[in-house]
């Protein structure tokens, strides 16, 4: 089974070495570092390390995502994973088993790893990221029936339904656009403990007022526009 990682970075020079040697190499085919404009020797140390980097001088944590999806060489499945070293990527294994394991294709499409089911560290999820994780996950199981607890940033999907899901969305609202279109679409998303710990660096989202608004504002505006959506487009189909 073919598994390309993708990690968008923007200066993450303190960290990408650690993220980048903790992949289990028995199981990563290929690993593309999705850099944006990092003026710290991010790209140098993920090449070094012998990481695929590709430039995306473009903002936004989803148009690294989907650049990097662009990017893999015909993957079976397709890791994200982000490169501050706050989930470990020693954990891989965890996040592939649903998608891998059993009978045909395994038990899941899309594997989500929860920060909030596994052990968390002090220090790791400022109390208001907690607080939208859960209202986020709360609004998604009450509209959408997906058991889900956290919409951490390490997962997994297979790559047949990641094309078909038709991704597009450039922003914060990335971290939903999969959930919501998955479940949508019938698809099986497994969330699976896993931990987390303080990232090196300052964060780009949570580590600002406004990238904390920001983010809320896309992630639940988007939960509730795809939702009605969705039933405006039942209500028009003929009986």
């Amino acid at each position: 089974m073919r598994v390309s990682v993708i990690i968008p970075t923007h200066n993450e020079a303190q960290a990408i070495a650690r993220v980048l040697a903790d992949l289990p190499s028995d199981l990563t085919t290929e690993v593309i570092v999705v850099d944006s404009n990092s003026n710290d020797g991010t790209p140098e140390i993920a090449a070094r390390m012998g990481a695929r980097v590709v430039q995306e001088p473009r903002r936004g944590y989803g148009r690294a995502c989907l650049t990097g999806l662009a990017a893999a060489n015909s993957p079976d499945v397709v890791v994200f994973l982000d490169g501050d070293y706050s989930d470990r990527p020693s954990e891989l294994p965890i996040l592939l088993a649903p998608i891998i394991d059993g009978p045909a294709q395994g038990r899941a499409d899309i594997t989500l790893g929860s920060r909030l089911q596994g052990r968390r560290y002090a220090g790791a999820l400022p109390w208001h990221q907690v607080f939208g994780n859960r209202l986020a996950a709360s609004l998604i199981r009450l509209l959408y029936g997906v058991n889900i607890s956290d919409l951490g940033p390490f997962r997994a999907g297979r790559a047949d339904v990641l094309r078909a899901l038709a991704l597009e969305e450039t922003t914060y609202g990335w971290a939903v656009e999969m959930i919501l279109k998955g479940a949508l679409a019938g698809f099986r998303v497994v969330e699976v403990p896993v931990s987390y710990y303080p990232r090196i660096g300052k964060s780009k989202i949570s580590g600002t007022l406004k990238g904390t608004v920001g983010a809320a504002w896309f992630i639940l505006s988007l939960i509730v526009r795809y939702y009605f959506r969705h039933r405006r487009a039942g209500a028009s189909r003929p009986a």
